[in-house]
């Protein structure tokens, strides 16, 4: 009996294997947010990260590090792996066996990196009793390429559970394993980005005139992100009569020449801003607020953290009909979910200004928001993990 009572009063310890500072980007972002809301929770949590994540050869921007803020000092990371050299992947296992944790949870987004980390959690496993929890952002990629499904294999049959952020993902993982041991947890709201300012200090802070409405397109522009859609659709005479800008704000990883030429030849140049670059977590604030509506015309997608960007500031949203987002962003309620065509994205925009649709949107994505909590999530993971 008293060995069952100290067994469960024992604090658990986890560690997370994936990006974080000086690393930039979404899951470094979220990483950090996890690990400070499992010790939150009470849970003992760390971060391993990459000293090198992509080679230069293979990374479409213009830097993997985050040069604009300083290192968290409320979360430990250290950083061991390069993910093209095995000898630090066993330092990296031996690392973690030697801190001993209950479970380890390593995130997954793209087949380059199955060999690491499968190999990481393969070693690590060896004659030990830690658990390997998977939290799968994607299973197969957006932009696929030969050996995809093979590497993903490889990763998976590492690993003992998982937590998807979207359905799709879900329904991809079960091609590989039909009845793994596996949860839905919806993505949770960034919330590291600053509180809401009033959408006129926004745009004096960004130089923008109030004369205008503004939409945006924040993140990185890929294909598979539809920013031609959306620029096609602002050429909509409809559209054009509405005095909108767009802001597209996010590092370019296209030719941005091929954008370019959509704007000139639609001769809509005075109605798209680009700011082609890094947006810096303290600019982030800047770009949400000055906004009416957050649009993301994916072609494709599984689940996004800009929709949880936009709930942190409470911005409705405009999404395509794929992957994941319209499990987040109820259709008619928080914003908008329509095909990615130009014409649908077209129409709702029209219906979103001539009904003066956003104090409405804006009061529903409030409430919609209390879905999405860190705490939520990491009672998902905590659960998971006494299931295996």
């Amino acid at each position: 009996m008293f060995g069952e009572e100290s067994a469960k009063s024992k604090q658990l310890k986890n560690i997370i294997v994936g990006p974080a500072f000086p690393l930039r980007g979404g899951i470094a972002n979220f990483n950090e947010a996890l690990c400070r809301s499992f010790i939150k929770e009470g849970i003992n949590s760390s971060i391993i990260s990459f000293s090198l994540q992509y080679p230069d050869f293979l990374f479409p921007g213009k830097t993997q590090y985050d040069k604009s803020s300083s290192r968290p000092h409320d979360v430990k990371i250290k950083t061991l792996i390069s993910s093209v050299n095995p000898i630090t992947w066993y330092k990296a296992a031996q690392h973690i066996k030697k801190e001993n944790p209950d479970y380890i949870i390593i995130r997954y987004w793209l087949p380059f990196m199955a060999p690491c980390l499968g190999t990481i959690a393969r070693l690590v496993k060896w004659k030990t009793s830690i658990k390997v929890i998977v939290i799968a952002d994607n299973i197969l990629p957006h932009e696929k390429r030969f050996g995809d499904e093979s590497l993903t294999n490889y990763f998976i049959k590492s690993c003992d559970a998982f937590v998807v952020m979207s359905h799709s993902v879900m329904n991809d993982l079960k091609k590989f394993i039909p009845d793994p041991k596996a949860v839905f947890l919806p993505h949770p709201i960034y919330d590291i980005f600053g509180e809401k300012i009033t959408r006129e200090e926004a745009l004096q802070h960004l130089g923008f005139r109030q004369s205008y409405r503004y939409l945006l397109f924040f993140g990185f522009i890929r294909k598979y992100k539809g920013l031609d859609l959306l620029l096609k659709a602002m050429a909509d005479n409809r559209v054009r009569n509405l005095n909108l800008k767009l802001l597209v704000a996010g590092e370019c990883y296209e030719d941005l020449a091929y954008y370019n030429n959509i704007i000139k030849e639609n001769r809509i140049e005075g109605n798209v801003v680009i700011k082609a670059d890094f947006i810096p977590a303290t600019e982030v604030k800047n770009y949400f607020c000055a906004a009416d509506l957050i649009v993301q015309p994916y072609r494709t997608a599984t689940q996004s953290g800009v929709t949880q960007i936009a709930y942190h500031f409470e911005r409705p949203m405009l999404v395509t009909d794929v992957g994941g987002l319209a499990e987040i962003v109820p259709h008619l309620k928080a914003g908008y979910v329509v095909q990615p065509t130009p014409e649908a994205i077209a129409d709702a925009l029209v219906h979103f200004y001539t009904n003066d649709k956003e104090k409405e949107f804006t009061a529903n994505v409030i409430s919609e928001k209390k879905r999405f909590l860190w705490s939520t999530f990491v009672q998902g993971v905590s659960e998971l993990y006494e299931k295996i």
